[in-house]
């Protein structure tokens, strides 16, 4: 079975309409980035894809309940994400918000299996997910709304938590079940530095690409945030993006387990066009 048969395997062959406002976003052709980070580490030690299926579909159903409100007019009022209307736009402000905390009840119940480092997966989960990681980047993130003193290092810090923790939450349950906890302090790093990069990218490709070729509304100016780009201009921008997938590749070296296909990984992200 396919990741994405296991996603839906997770719900009703008929599904209630809280299940379809989740599988309308949960399904709508989303990268899979943080499922891939997963089982590149799994691979790397040796283990196979399939066991970190469960832990996998649990950051995707988190991902996927914070674009859902990250979409909603309370938020960034964006109408389009992946190339189709926001969850909000075909059902409605007050299901897409629900769909989205039946997301997060649910990733924690997918989560919940038997494992001698289960506590501590849990652990990681709450705090990559809440207000020591994504919510408390996203409240930084509003609060850079509307603001021309916005620093670098309150930029970076918005987005190592909106945007790293979930991308480093992956690689520490890699670690996990690979029993390789020496490594995930170092995982983390990995991943939060990720984050940033990406970041950075997605600053990038909102000045040089369509709605179209992101396949989501393009909300950053309208807001009037401060990005990289207005912070540091495109070049500039472009050099620091290198910089840090650069700084990845070095700490991969350090890791305890064959890092070749989470290097992999880091070359599909750092070489995405969307």
């Amino acid at each position: 079975m396919n990741f994405e048969d296991y996603l839906r395997s997770l719900y009703d062959a008929v599904p209630n309409r809280a299940e379809e406002a989740e599988l309308y976003s949960l399904t709508n052709g989303g990268k899979r980035v943080r499922p891939e980070l997963l089982f590149s580490v799994l691979k790397g030690a040796g283990k196979k894809e399939e066991t970190g299926y469960p832990y996998a579909a649990a950051i995707e159903m988190i991902h996927t309940y914070s674009l859902i409100h990250d979409d909603l007019p309370a938020m960034d009022n964006d109408s389009m994400r992946r190339g189709k209307p926001s969850n909000h736009i075909v059902f409605g402000e007050a299901e897409a918000i629900l769909a989205g905390d039946s997301l997060l009840t649910k990733a924690f119940r997918t989560a919940a299996l038997p494992h001698r480092y289960a506590a501590e997966i849990v652990r990681e989960i709450a705090e990559a997910a809440g207000d020591h990681g994504m919510v408390y980047g996203q409240i930084l993130d509003l609060q850079n709304e509307k603001r021309t003193d916005v620093s670098l290092e309150r930029l970076e810090e918005t987005d190592r938590h909106k945007t790293g923790k979930l991308l480093a939450l992956p690689l520490a349950i890699g670690g996990y079940l690979t029993d390789h906890t020496e490594d995930v302090p170092l995982l983390k790093e990995i991943g939060e530095t990720i984050g940033l990069a990406f970041q950075i990218q997605d600053d990038i490709l909102d000045v040089t690409c369509t709605e179209e070729e992101m396949g989501k509304s393009l909300s950053d100016a309208a807001n009037e945030k401060t990005t990289y780009v207005s912070k540091l201009g495109l070049e500039k921008a472009r050099e620091y993006c290198e910089e840090l997938f650069e700084k990845t590749e070095k700490q991969l070296d350090s890791l305890h387990f064959d890092a070749k296909y989470l290097h992999e990984m880091i070359l599909k992200i750092k070489n995405r066009k969307n």
